[in-house]
């Protein structure tokens, strides 16, 4: 049970029904992840937004596989099983290879990024997001570089930025209030992005 009052997609009026029928998936299921946010429905508004710009945009240039891929290794760094039961489930949805998409979180739980079966330009973005989600504080122009002579355009840095960045802030929302996957129809998230405001889940 989440350690906060939330509420279901029965119960739910006014403004916050908008929000439910916005990012509902098969069946009304709302994932507990937005649920967390039913007492302020205008902290889901902004989750959202950003979750749907950052992660699943069409002007994005990174392959939607790769960036799942990077939100898998981020909330394993950060011990968020939620999230990375959601994105990995993501991740193997995209990549249509479920051998390798198992060989790639056999080499994220065991916190060793050259198990993974990538390209050295996506090591080198797993490295930056490892630094970027451990120790903040150290970042320096050199690990911008670092993704630049790996082969990374600006544009692609800022993605795998804003992604990394993402779920330093979805994890905390998850562990500091105590969501759970009872009920979540895991894997599920919003398909179509070559239109920002479709935000409906499948």
């Amino acid at each position: 049970m989440p350690w906060i009052t939330t509420i279901p997609f029965d119960a739910a009026t006014g403004k916050l029904r908008a929000l439910y029928e916005r990012v509902t998936g098969p069946g009304n299921n709302v994932d507990n992840i937005m649920m967390m946010h039913s007492l302020r429905p205008h902290s889901m508004e902004g989750h959202m937004a950003i979750y749907k710009n950052v992660l699943h945009h069409r002007d994005n240039e990174i392959p939607k596989w790769f960036l799942e891929t990077l939100g898998v290794w981020v909330s394993a760094l950060n011990a968020c099983d939620y999230c990375v039961a959601h994105h990995f489930a993501g991740l193997k949805r995209l990549l249509k290879d479920d051998a390798r998409a198992e060989a790639i979180r056999a080499g994220i739980d065991a916190r060793d990024i050259a198990a993974t079966p990538l390209e050295a330009k996506h090591h080198a973005a797993m490295r930056y997001a490892e630094r970027l989600t451990r120790t903040p504080q150290d970042m320096a122009e050199m690990d911008v570089e670092a993704l630049r002579m790996a082969g990374w355009s600006d544009g692609e840095i800022l993605e795998i930025n804003q992604v990394t960045a993402y779920f330093a802030y979805a994890n905390r929302t998850v562990l500091g209030l105590g969501c759970w996957t009872e009920g979540d129809i895991i894997g599920l998230s919003p398909g179509n992005s070559d239109d920002p405001d479709d935000w409906s889940h499948a």
